[in-house]
């Protein structure tokens, strides 16, 4: 239970930082970070950072194919931990 945490908080952290640096780099023209390095992180957990960062930082608000990627993967983790959690109920 606690390496899941701690996978969650490390993964979570990375996810913050990385949009924090393609929001630096965006703004001084550098290397930018890959949008489907940022979703990747998000599929696999750090969905909840990338939704934060986007509106802390407001970055990538308006990149609408990315905005629907996010939000399908948000909305597929969400009915995967319902239907996971309705097992364990029963």
């Amino acid at each position: 239970m606690w390496n899941a945490i701690l996978y969650l908080w490390v993964l979570n952290g990375l996810t913050v930082a990385l949009f924090a640096w393609d929001k630096l780099s965006a703004r001084w023209s550098r290397g930018r970070v890959p949008e489907h390095l940022l979703l990747w992180l998000s599929a696999l957990g750090g969905s909840p950072a990338a939704l934060l960062s986007r509106w802390l930082f407001r970055h990538k608000t308006r990149k609408q194919p990315f905005g629907r990627w996010l939000w399908s993967i948000v909305l597929f983790q969400i009915t995967a931990l319902v239907i996971l959690l309705g097992k364990d109920l029963l």
